[in-house]
């Protein structure tokens, strides 16, 4: 009796196979990395076993085909295909192993897969019906499982003499990584499959039933894309891929993955179509390539101070992509200071995202609005309309008040009286702007002309955008309900948590304005926490919306500055367009851990070693070495430089905005050039100063050092018994009991110092030394803000807004620079049309000489 056939797991496909080997030696990485406010060494019990939850709910479904009962028949019919042809078509078939494969991976492959033919055929019957190469089927699975999806691509006898075929196998949402998603929400039509690339042969006699299997065109309108669908059994518009957890259009590089010639077409458009195009070539695939805007629009959502999109920016102008970040939303004031001081060309909006939604919809109500009382009207200016009232109006009784014109609209509850809803700011004839009121929409009926003339300003100014307005959305919506930290985490529905909502919210949004590509981030949390519900739901949305996707996983070290911080980005791309890569590493960096098998399929890495050229990793004394000596209390915001830069990573950092490639620098702003901002760190109080210089300047020296203190042979710590505990002036203990008890003694983070040659985990939105390392090496002070705004590749112009504190939390939530930089310029490809269908690409610059606008810039090391 011959095996029984079986499904492999999409992990296991035939170019992972070819990798496997080279894939047991790749440099490891730490992902078990909590969000930048919380210390990486408290992960909580429950947390344990994270990797393999990730295994096992991202990783898709392993299937095995089982045989049919004894009763069933099957055979081939006519003749065999002529050995020549045959040898041709299917060459592995007709060589041996060892012939096929490099002898140190025979071991790695599974006997099934190299079974050598006698001959093929092109026609199979089983159960008196008959097959066709090409023909889509079910194939038979374990009793409690519904039935396979196919298509046969060979029939043959084995040299075994047993018969025969070879699947190339559909996805059912449920077998990709958004398993059960797809029945939780319901996001999924139930005969959507995904064409894959894994392949591999099953007994004849598994195949159960001829299925009718309709390609489609995809469509972001999902009514409309129902209308050209047939009757059918299943129709797929997308293939999924294994590496990187691809979800793409069928449209690139089709040939490769689809032999099915009968395609069913839909209108699948663009949100902005060209009039034109050119046919551009990338290997051997040949495609449409769209002519574009000369300006890429994004909307920053959860924006923070800006670090994302400002590297977003820099790379896509890198490309030769004009990106502009038009829109900007977050619910803090002093990030949106910030954004607004080094963004001056930016709309930015201090609301939070849920009622920005809101707003928008509202807006486009009253874009509606405006068209219809134009027609009905005539169109009004603004301007002339304004002077007809001041002339023509007289003395204003004291009771009395006159709108003189609107300034700005939002949605929500402006006054605090627990009435959201549309509000408008009004300035009233004859008062000042202290006299400014937000008022409801329907108390402005009185003024329907003013109102429509805001609306006609807003719109002609591009103020919020409409469907159609935004060609880019990124962000990375909070979701601190995910976080080890959090000790009444929803673990039955993580979307019912409130803290985890905004994940919702940041996907409607994209429903609703329809971009052409998306980049979201967030922590490695979002995929250990509840089987990795939460990115299981970021990715099945999208899919659900029929955006392309894919997901990886990157440590901002590996892009040029001296922290490790591993991140998740998520990709999606209108069907139209090409789905961008990921940029590979350009530097080392120092590893903070081990990735576990499992995270391979995600971590954006090479895969052969021996491909990888990278720039040395970046340590503490590379970026911030030349900044000048500041004490605890330094409070100045600008200081001059007082030395030169000392390597390439301070030379650019320091250059000016107008030297830096991709930012606007038309609209003057009131910040000076050549200044040194945010050299300032967080003042310790006296006791906590006076612990810190009695910390020794030396390279792992933190609390344990300062006397009172002893070490275990289980490098644990406790005071010591024998001598007097040691106090600061003020009476309290030298080392306080926290720092003791910190992680059951275990921790050294505590007044800890850095070090020149070392990098820092990640930067966090604190500065205070009671659990982490943040002491500078050789000053008796914690780093200050430019210090960290440095580590997260911030140029020096960027000046920062607020408290101090405030200051340290803007820059702990931004997403690094030159990670915005590497994923800004693969985005410019892709919608140039000018990537691949690898889902990884080598970029042609390293951080940070890619930041300026003269490519021939002189350094000095």
């Amino acid at each position: 009796m011959a095996k029984g056939g079986k499904r492999k797991s999409a992990a296991v496909d035939t170019a992972e196979e070819t990798n496997r080997s080279e894939r047991k030696t790749r440099r490891q990485k730490s992902v078990a990395e909590p969000e930048p406010e919380e210390d990486v060494d408290a992960e909580l019990a429950d947390e344990e076993g994270a990797e393999e939850q990730l295994a096992a709910a991202m990783a898709p479904t392993k299937m095995k085909a089982k045989r049919n009962d004894a009763d069933s028949d099957s055979t081939f019919v006519g003749d065999p295909i002529p050995p020549e042809e045959a040898a041709q078509r299917w060459p592995k078939r007709y060589q041996s192993k060892k012939s096929i494969l490099p002898r140190e991976t025979e071991a790695d492959f599974e006997e099934d897969e190299y079974v050598q033919a006698k001959r093929h055929y092109s026609q199979a019957m089983v159960d008196e019906v008959l097959y066709n190469l090409n023909d889509n089927v079910h194939v038979k699975a374990d009793d409690d499982q519904p039935d396979y999806i196919a298509r046969v691509i060979e029939f043959f006898e084995g040299a075994d003499g047993e018969r025969y075929f070879s699947a190339q196998w559909f996805y059912r949402a449920e077998d990709t990584p958004i398993k059960n998603l797809a029945d939780h929400s319901k996001m999924f039509d139930k005969r959507r499959v995904f064409l894959s690339e894994v392949k591999n042969i099953n007994p004849l006699d598994c195949i159960v039933s001829k299925l009718k299997i309709a390609r489609v065109s995809p469509n972001l309108d999902l009514e409309e894309k129902e209308k050209p669908i047939p009757e059918c059994d299943f129709y797929y518009d997308m293939k999924y891929l294994v590496p990187h957890l691809t979800f793409a259009s069928m449209d690139t590089d089709s040939s490769r993955l689809d032999s099915d010639a009968s395609t069913i077409s839909s209108e699948s458009g663009s949100c902005n179509a060209a009039d034109d195009a050119t046919t551009a070539c990338d290997g051997d695939i040949f495609r449409t390539v769209s002519s574009r805007k000369s300006e890429m629009t994004l909307l920053d959502l959860y924006s923070g101070c800006g670090g994302m999109s400002t590297g977003l920016c820099i790379g896509a102008r890198r490309s030769g992509v004009n990106l502009v970040t038009r829109w900007a939303v977050d619910k803090n004031s002093l990030a949106c200071e910030s954004l607004k001081l080094n963004h001056p060309e930016t709309e930015v909006r201090n609301e939070a995202a849920d009622d920005f939604l809101c707003l928008l919809k509202e807006w486009e109500k009253l874009v509606r609005e405006l068209e219809e009382f134009d027609s009905n009207m005539g169109v009004v200016d603004a301007s002339n309309d304004d002077e007809s009232n001041d002339d023509d109006d007289g003395p204003i009784p004291s009771e009395v008040y006159e709108v003189e014109r609107l300034l700005d609209v939002v949605y929500g509850d402006p006054n605090n009286v627990k009435k959201p809803g549309l509000y408008f700011q009004v300035r009233w004839k004859g008062y000042d702007s202290d006299e400014d009121t937000w008022e409801p929409t329907e108390g402005l009926s009185d003024c329907k002309e003013k109102l429509m003339n805001f609306v006609r300003e807003g719109q002609k100014n591009k103020i919020l955008p409409l469907p159609g307005d935004v060609d880019f959305i990124c962000g990375g919506p909070p979701c601190q309900g995910v976080s080890g930290f959090n000790r009444f985490r929803n673990r039955e529905d993580p979307l019912a948590d409130t803290k985890n909502r905004q994940l919702l919210v940041y996907m409607d949004i994209i429903h609703y304005l329809k971009p052409r590509f998306i980049l979201m981030e967030n922590v490695v949390d979002i995929l250990k926490f509840k089987d990795a519900f939460l990115g299981r739901y970021a990715l099945g949305r999208l899919v659900s919306m029929n955006y392309q996707a894919r997901i990886g996983m990157m440590p901002a070290g590996a892009y040029g500055v001296p922290q490790f911080r591993m991140r998740v980005f998520l990709w999606g791309a209108h069907p139209s367009e090409r789905l961008p890569q990921f940029p590979l590493p350009t530097h080392e960096v120092v590893n903070r851990g081990v990735v576990p098998k499992e995270f391979e399929e995600i971590l954006v890495d090479y895969d052969n070693k021996k491909a990888r050229v990278l720039e040395d990793a970046l340590f503490l004394q590379d970026a911030v070495s030349d900044l000048p000596p500041v004490e605890n209390n330094e409070s100045r915001d600008e200081m001059p430089y007082d030395g030169e830069s000392r390597t390439k990573f301070q030379k650019y950092i320091r250059l000016k905005r107008d030297e830096v490639i991709g930012l606007d620098v038309s609209t003057s702003t009131s910040l000076k050039s050549g200044v040194l901002y945010d050299h300032r760190p967080l003042k310790l109080n006296d006791d906590d100063l006076e612990r810190v210089q009695n910390v020794p300047k030396k390279k792992g020296a933190n609390f344990r050092d300062l006397p009172g203190v002893l070490v275990n042979a289980n490098n644990i710590v406790s005071l010591d018994p024998s001598i007097e505990r040691p106090t600061v002036a003020s009476g309290k203990p030298l080392v306080p009991d926290y720092a003791i008890t910190f992680v059951g003694g275990r921790s050294t983070k505590p007044f800890a110092r850095l070090w020149w040659d070392e990098i820092i985990a990640t930067v966090v939105t604190r500065a205070e030394p009671h659990n982490q390392a943040i002491i500078h090496p050789e000053q008796d002070r914690v780093m200050t803000v430019r210090e960290l705004a440095r580590f997260q590749g911030f140029p020096d112009f960027y000046k920062f807004s607020g408290p101090i504190k405030e200051r340290y939390i803007q820059i702990g939530n931004a997403v690094a620079v030159p990670v915005g930089i590497a994923l800004g310029y693969t985005l410019g490809q892709a919608c140039q049309g000018l990537c691949g269908d690898n889902p990884l690409t080598k970029l042609p610059f390293k951080f940070p000489d890619c930041l300026a606008l003269d490519d021939n810039l002189s350094t000095k090391e």
